[in-house]
């Protein structure tokens, strides 16, 4: 699995209701990739969100990466609506969960997420 991690300011003059317009839209298109897992957004800050992105490979990332819109998003975020940004991009090392009525599920990386354990 692939993680991406970008930590987004707004300039103190972007325009919030069109940032917004266009971050709905790049919320519907990256459903559309195949290998996307989930986004998840988290205010951080005086005008900073912290999005959290979740790929199957590094494929549907560079999928993402260039799709057009996208493409064109990055560069508006650049030109008009981030003061600053920055990007992780991690490969899985662990991942596991937790549920009340399952217990913790372990997969491994790499392995089309399917569960080695669980226990309660």
């Amino acid at each position: 699995m692939i993680v991406v991690i970008f930590s987004a300011k707004l300039r103190a003059d972007a325009n919030v209701e069109e940032y917004g317009r266009w971050g709905g839209r790049m919320y519907e298109l990256v459903q559309q990739i195949p290998g996307f897992i989930s986004i998840n957004s988290y205010p951080a800050g005086d005008r900073e969100e912290v999005t959290i992105v979740r790929f199957t490979s590094e494929e549907a990332l560079k999928a993402w990466r260039t799709q057009p819109e996208h493409l064109q998003a990055q560069q508006l975020g650049r030109s008009t609506f981030y003061e600053s940004y920055w990007i992780q991009v991690c490969r899985t090392v662990r991942d596991y969960e937790f549920h009340q009525d399952s217990g913790v599920t372990h997969r491994e990386p790499g392995k089309d997420e399917e569960p080695l354990q669980s226990s309660s």
